[in-house]
């Protein structure tokens, strides 16, 4: 597990790497000094191998296509500044974890080009966004290839929503306390779905909730949404600081926020499009004022 040490972790979700046919750039996250540590390039998915989105695409279209070129070399530019980038499997559109949940030889069919992606893109680590049902032998397999594979330093995630971490409704289709009690330290953090009727950030009481469970708070991330057209459940600056300056002084080691999604962040003191890091800048100023 990722030392306690780097929490809070500050995280963003980059799905729309195109907005109005113009180029979202995530070189402001270290431009501004936004104090970003994690940033979750999404969505991966598994096709066919015929699939003209590609066997491994990145949202709609191969990983390695050259609409892409730019975001990789973006991507580099932060990991050499100290951020680490993972990619986010799965999602909404359904279907990759299908494909990795069957018999050997078909696992291995589906998870043999991923691992090749992970290695051509350099990513540190890849988030298992399970929005479709599959087996806790499934995932208990996939995470320890993707460890034995890709070695003890890259991070594996999960992106849960929060009354999954409650046992209580569950995308996911296996148990996350199971799934944690026998595989847990090959996990390193929970990116936590605070929003869209899943949880609230608005007070405290639901992230209460999950560590009374026994959750260490070290690997529960808060997920939260960055713009309120981004799903429901968006908090106000000040509620939202409220709610984590006080779940920071009762959980010392507490994980940190990841924002769904970069691109048009936006706070109530920066309300127009088009400053993202600014929503970074404001977690920062919450997480680790000292900085």
């Amino acid at each position: 597990m990722e030392a306690a040490s780097k929490s809070p972790r500050i995280i963003c979700y980059h799905q729309t790497h195109y907005h109005d046919g113009k180029f979202v750039s995530i070189l402001p996250l270290i431009l501004k000094k936004t104090g970003v540590t994690h940033v979750v390039i999404a969505a991966i998915h598994i096709n066919q191998p015929d699939s003209k989105e590609g066997f491994i695409a990145l949202n709609d279209d191969p990983y390695d296509a050259p609409k892409n070129d730019q975001l990789w070399a973006e991507v580099r530019l932060l990991q050499n500044a100290g951020v680490r980038v993972l990619g986010m499997l799965g999602g909404a559109a359904q279907g990759s974890f299908t494909k990795l949940d069957g018999d050997l030889a078909t696992f291995d069919k589906y998870y043999e080009p991923l691992r090749q992606m992970i290695l051509w893109t350099g990513l540190d680590g890849l988030d298992l966004d399970v929005e479709e049902a599959m087996s806790l032998g499934g995932i208990i397999r996939l995470v320890d290839r993707l460890k034995t594979d890709l070695g003890p330093g890259f991070l594996v995630t999960l992106a849960p929503v929060a009354t999954a971490m409650q046992n209580k409704q569950n995308l996911s289709g296996f148990d996350h306390e199971t799934l944690e009690k026998g595989l847990g330290g090959k996990i390193a953090w929970y990116n936590t779905q605070f929003y869209c009727g899943w949880g609230d950030m608005a007070k405290t009481e639901g992230y209460e909730q999950i560590v009374m469970r026994g959750w260490p708070a070290e690997k529960v991330v808060v997920g939260l949404v960055t713009n309120p057209g981004n799903g429901a459940g968006w908090v106000s600056d000040e509620p939202l600081r409220k709610t984590l300056t006080a779940l920071m002084k009762k959980y010392p080691g507490f994980g940190g926020v990841m924002g769904w999604e970069y691109f048009n962040s936006v706070t109530a003191a920066h309300p127009e499009f088009g400053e993202p890091w600014v929503w970074v800048q404001l977690m920062r100023d919450i997480l680790k004022p000292s900085s």
